[in-house]
């Protein structure tokens, strides 16, 4: 049995999940999404994530044709159809079909579907030794254009990032914003220590407020780590004890060089790893369970 696709409403096979070539998500990227994991069969944090759908859809007015709980009913639904107790979730909200004009007003049902598979961001090496990154040209989107936090499928931001940093042989690579501050990577943000103090950008540098990022702060401070949002430039960055990443895919991330400039020791610091082990306990305990 093939994997299955939630498609507005019905469970189809992969090789059957289709939209149409008018769909505006398609032709203009207009529509929302969401990562998320499941462990164990627990959805991490589910409730945020719906809860970010849905505000990233209102500030696009975007009507999703579910409730809250009805799209939360459906995502269980399809990953108990795929019999996954671990998984990477992808749910989706197009503007819908219309024509090939810009006016939204032409698509009257949005489309959405969610998909649930297995995602492998970095290999396993990395979360021993440590990933090296770099900062790319491309600056990150001003909130007065398209606002980061808004988890919009018009990705090509951080898609053009990400190709600088392919290029120059990297995985991932900070993004600088219209100031000159670092804002988050092509797909994570960024968190530094610096004697003892966790340090993340806050979201007005262009910072998606992203579900891992918060769970950290949370845990950070119920462990009695001392978190705050700061601004960091890249001179920030390069002096720091530890450097990591976090993200739904790449959860947390040490990273042991920028811009060739070595961080630390040059190897996963005691804080990091405190703060993996602590972030893996919650995916154990924080979310929807599910039952296969």
């Amino acid at each position: 049995m093939g994997l299955k696709i939630y498609l507005n409403g019905a469970l189809v096979e992969k090789e059957d999940a289709k939209i149409s070539v008018y769909d505006h998500g398609l032709l203009y990227g207009d529509g929302v999404f969401e990562g998320i994991r499941s462990y164990n069969c627990l959805v991490f944090k589910l409730d945020e994530h719906i809860e970010r759908l849905y505000e990233s859809a209102h500030t696009l007015l975007l009507e999703i044709p579910l409730t809250k709980k009805q799209m939360k009913d459906a995502v269980v639904r399809t990953l108990k159809a795929n019999k996954l107790r671990d998984a990477y979730i992808r749910l989706v909200v197009t503007r819908g079909t219309g024509d090939l004009g810009l006016d939204p007003r032409k698509c009257k049902v949005a489309t959405v579907f969610i998909i649930t598979d297995n995602i492998v961001l970095y290999p396993a090496e990395l979360y021993e030794k440590g990933m090296e990154i770099i900062t790319v040209p491309t600056v990150r989107n001003v909130s007065e254009a398209v606002n980061p936090q808004v988890k919009s499928l018009n990705y090509l931001n951080n898609v053009m990032a990400k190709i600088e940093a392919v290029n120059s042989g990297y995985q991932e690579a900070i993004m600088i914003n219209a100031l000159g501050y670092v804002a988050e990577c092509t797909g994570d943000n960024i968190f530094t220590v610096k004697r003892g103090t966790l340090m993340t950008p806050p979201q007005y540098m262009g910072t998606l407020r992203g579900i891992t990022r918060d769970s950290v702060l949370a845990l950070a401070r119920m462990a009695g780590i001392p978190a705050i949002e700061q601004v960091l430039t890249r001179h920030e960055v390069f002096n720091a004890d530890e450097v990591f990443l976090t993200g739904t895919a790449a959860e947390i991330i040490p990273v042991v060089k920028v811009d060739g400039r070595r961080i630390g020791a040059g190897e996963p610091g005691p804080l990091t790893r405190k703060l993996l082990k602590a972030f893996r306990g919650a995916t154990r305990s924080q979310g929807t369970r599910y039952s296969l």
